[in-house]
């Protein structure tokens, strides 16, 4: 009996040492400026429990744990400082807890225009690197900040996959699926504020993406009060620019407000003429009813105008460089860019927030209307002026099917060398002296997308219980979107003929023949798109694991009414479409294991079921009203395996990812020289797979005080999984000879590229660093960076049986053996790419206010580099792919976009 009070005491004893409160205390302090940070964010990493510190920087956690952890303390513009504490029986008394500003935060904007390049220039899909700039993951940090100059995408993934929220209102277009980050760019300072939820783990927000989600607060109250000037220079896209914050304290009527402007601008960045000439201004002002129940109102409009560059083939790129652009050309001794990018769609949005015992709603209704338009130089029976036109280069004359000229090809390349820029000049005198009643042979006109979105948003977080959460959203969109052409320039002539040049047809039948200047011709047509979203997740937080599961459901609706009758598609051109109409489900969920406070494992699965994007539903919209036959959904199955540690010297991540894209539809546009004829085509590809595979390990060691040693790596299988089925569409207003058939489509069978390697960017990347942080608030670090296996984006077209063809004979060359075409549509990567790149910083305390500078270094050796391209789809079938081929010189060989070489960033700012 004694024995078994003894067991009894015991047992009593070590349950009341497992429910003994410790009591974790401390405050927050800035290092300079010696006051006191509130709100300041303290947790206990691998566990749920969380803090903030009051007026007085103060703060208090209480807890049953015992053991080793590490105490976490973060907040806006600080370095994250991590301290590893031993709870016990005793009260821990941290004291003064010191922080560092984060001068690096200042290159966040570098994300944003790698983002906009990719999308800009050409490249046939977004990047995601924007979205990355609230995470202090290593290896995204890396990703974002390094492998970004080469156009590394994270998993291979567009950045369609994932979501971007302002105020919890989804900012991505519904036109492309992807986020249009020049609409708030500019306005860092005031956008700083941001939560990002990373891949497939849960959000409070909404069901997100692939990628995950990153939301922007514009909550006043969340910035810190004073005012914030800026000035950076640079020599990538921008040259200079200018920026100025300023955020009130609380009133005694309870508002906040926060204004914010910018101005970017550059004659040319680092691409021969790409210019940049942008601004921004911002407004926020929020109103409290009480310290649970807010009002906030906000606007942004941001105004961007720029150059665009071109893909070059490997002859251009030997004749004139890597920062050769075909685009631009002097006028009157000023550059003048003839693909043009302006966009300007400003956003209102207002938003209630309420915090109420176990539920917390925020409630929004945002409008966003303006317009994104893209230039471009339309001749009509006039030669084609770009100077990088095949005809006027060396390989046309080489590459000649009557035999090799080689001094024509001489002649051709110092005529290339003489004037390799489009000439304005020649343009302006084809239309004052060659044309005939003041005709445009040649105009500018922007190819222009005028969108209005009203977007209903609410979101419910509820707590009933420390240990259950369940999260709610509900949101609908509505986006009108007009697309049309406007001539902008008519180069000196009197007025545009508005119809085809080949065909003679009429674009628009019931509308005037001639055109002027600011006249809608070629196409005008509307999409209407309508969204409803509703999301709901559970979560369960418990000291040894973490479990979630979310569940989405959509309904989208979406038509083209066109506005011109086009004359060669009389019967579907002008008016309504059938509407297309998706309903579409997702599940997703989340298990997490602690082995302790240091060390968990996370995995995540999802099955999603998604609309196809509205540029893949029509197959030619500008033209006609016809749907993709037997249009699917999109179907994806994910999944991954994370290893997470959290030591007080050694933080890391290694994720294993799997992905399955199944039911894709894509649509490409373009001329072709097939087997089965020639014609410009709208290819249509249907049934295509994709998988995206690989690991992903980020390390962090802090060796020193002082110095931090860091890595990242990723090693990637993105390839096509499967052989889909491949149709072109073309108009038939032409001789019937010419044609391919009358009935304006021909099935082209099976395209065979599974197990080609996708566009995805470098799906090898490899990074070392090491940063020294000086206690006098200096700091600098370099990294080294390897990346490779990136390749072009293949022609699918090739890929098909139609390649075969003799297109005079319709039957199989006899040298196009299985051998022969594998050799020629061989997959090549772009290079290996090794890049160092340096970035340092140092903060002043002077009289009461911060000044800080960061300067940045990137690719310090100058590597020319390839990011991209794509394999021009003229030369559609063997033998005329095989001639082109002959010199080694191809005339329509794979185009490519190169990186920017050695670039500089340096920033100053000074707050109060």
């Amino acid at each position: 009996m004694r024995f078994i009070h003894c067991i009894f005491i015991v047992f009593l004893f070590f349950q009341i040492l497992n429910g003994q409160q410790i009591s974790i205390n401390g405050s927050v302090w800035d290092a300079q400026s010696g006051r006191a940070i509130s709100y300041a964010a303290i947790e206990i990493e691998g566990t749920s429990l969380k803090a903030y510190t009051d007026k007085e920087g103060r703060f208090e956690i209480i807890t049953t744990l015992n053991g080793a952890f590490i105490l976490a303390i973060k907040t806006k513009e600080y370095i994250v400082k991590r301290l590893p504490v031993d709870i016990s029986l005793n009260e821990i008394k941290l004291g003064r807890i010191l922080m560092e500003k984060d001068v690096s935060i200042d290159q966040n904007d570098i994300l944003i225009t790698l983002t906009d390049n990719q999308i800009i220039d050409g490249e046939l899909e977004g990047g995601s690197l924007g979205m990355l700039t609230a995470t202090q993951d290593v290896f995204l940090n890396r990703a974002a900040f390094d492998f970004g100059q080469a156009f590394f995408k994270v998993r291979g993934y567009d950045s369609r996959n994932g979501s971007i929220l302002i105020n919890g209102v989804l900012m991505n277009k519904l036109r492309d699926g992807r986020p249009q980050w020049n609409n708030w760019g500019g306005l860092n300072d005031v956008l700083r504020n941001q939560d990002f939820y990373l891949g497939l783990q849960a959000s409070p927000y909404r069901f997100g993406g692939l990628l995950g989600i990153t939301n922007i607060d514009t909550r006043p109250s969340g910035l810190r009060p004073g005012f914030r000037l800026s000035g950076s220079l640079s020599n990538r896209t921008y040259s200079g620019r200018i920026m100025a914050s300023y955020t009130s304290r609380k009133t005694k009527g309870n508002f906040i407000y926060s204004l914010a402007a910018s101005r970017g601008w550059a004659k040319e960045g680092f691409i021969n003429g790409t210019l940049y000439d942008a601004f921004s201004v911002y407004g926020a002002m929020e109103y409290q009813f009480n310290t649970n129940n807010s009002l906030l109102f906000t606007g942004i409009l941001s105004s961007n105008r720029r150059g665009s560059s071109a893909a070059i083939t490997e002859e251009v790129y030997h004749l004139a460089g890597n920062k050769y652009n075909p685009n631009w050309g002097f006028q009157n001794g000023d550059y003048r860019n003839s693909r043009e990018r302006k966009i300007m769609e400003p956003i209102v949005m207002i938003n209630y927030y309420g915090k109420f015992r176990k539920l917390r709603i925020n409630a929004g209704i945002s409008y966003q209307s303006g317009s994104f338009s893209k230039s471009r130089i339309g001749y009509f029976n006039a030669p084609n002026p770009d100077p990088t036109y095949f005809r006027y280069l060396p390989s046309f004359y080489i590459n000649s099917p009557i035999g090799a000229n080689f001094l024509n090809a001489n002649l051709a390349k110092k005529a290339f060398l003489l004037n390799p820029q489009l000439q304005w000049e020649n343009l302006y005198r084809a239309n004052s002296t060659n044309s005939e009643n003041g005709l445009a042979a040649y105009i500018l006109y922007d190819d222009t997308s005028a969108d209005k979105q009203l977007t209903l948003n609410t979101t419910f977080n509820i707590k009933p219980n420390d240990v259950i959460s369940i999260d709610m959203n509900l949101s609908f969109r509505n986006t009108i979107s007009n697309s049309f052409a406007k001539i902008s320039d008519l180069l000196g002539a009197d007025y545009h003929a508005d119809r085809d040049p080949f065909s003679e047809t009429r674009n628009d039948v019931n509308g005037q023949l001639k055109k002027g200047k600011g006249d809608t011709f070629n196409y005008d047509y509307t999409l209407n798109y309508q969204v409803f979203d509703a999301f709901a997740q559970m979560s369960m937080l418990k000291s040894k694991w973490n479990f979630f599961i979310a569940a989405n459901y959509t309904n989208s609706r979406n038509q083209r009414n066109g506005y011109f009758l086009n004359e060669r598609f009389p019967e579907n051109s002008m008016g309504k479409s059938k509407p297309v109409q998706f309903s579409n489900y997702g599940i997703k969920g989340g298990f997490t294991y602690k082995f302790n406070g240091r060390q968990w494992i996370i995995t995540n699965g999802i099955l999603l079921n998604r609309a196809p994007l509205l540029v893949n539903t029509f197959i030619n919209p500008r033209e006609n009203n016809a749907i993709v036959p037997n249009l699917n959904s999109e179907k994806i199955t994910s999944f991954d395996i994370n290893y997470v540690t959290r030591f007080p010297n050694l933080i890391g991540r290694l994720t294993c990812f799997y992905t399955r894209f199944q039911k894709l539809t894509d649509i490409n546009f373009f001329f072709v020289d097939a087997g089965v004829g020639s014609d410009f085509v709208q290819e249509v590809i249907t049934d295509l797979d994709k998988l995206n595979m690989g690991i992903e390990l980020g390390l962090s060691y802090q060796l020193s005080s002082s110095v931090n040693l860091s890595a990242a790596f990723a090693l990637g299988k993105h390839v096509y999984a499967s052989d889909p089925n491949l149709a072109i569409n073309f108009d038939t207003a032409g001789d019937e000879d010419d044609l391919i058939n009358i009935e304006g489509t021909k099935d082209l069978g099976i395209a065979k590229i599974k197990n080609y390697k996708l566009p995805t960017g470098p799906q090898r990347a490899l990074s070392l660093g090491v940063e020294y942080r000086d206690p006098k608030f200096w700091w600098i670090s370099t990294k080294i960076n390897y990346l490779s296996d990136n390749y072009a984006s293949i022609s699918a077209i090739r890929r098909t049986r139609s390649f075969y063809l003799n297109p005079e004979t319709g039957q199989p060359f006899d040298s196009a053996t299985p051998d022969n075409v594998d050799r020629i549509l061989k997959q090549k990567p772009l290079g290996d790419i090794y890049l160092l790149n340096l970035v340092g910083g140092k903060s002043w305390l002077l009289n009461g206010k911060y000044l800080s500078v960061f300067v940045g270094v990137n690719n310090v050796f100058n590597t020319v580099f390839r990011t991209g391209g794509y394999e021009q789809n003229r030369n559609g079938n063997y033998r005329q792919l095989v001639q082109d081929n002959l010199s080694g010189s191809p005339s329509f060989g794979p185009k490519y976009w190169f990186g920017y070489g050695r670039t500089y960033f340096l920033n100053l700012a000074i707050s109060f």
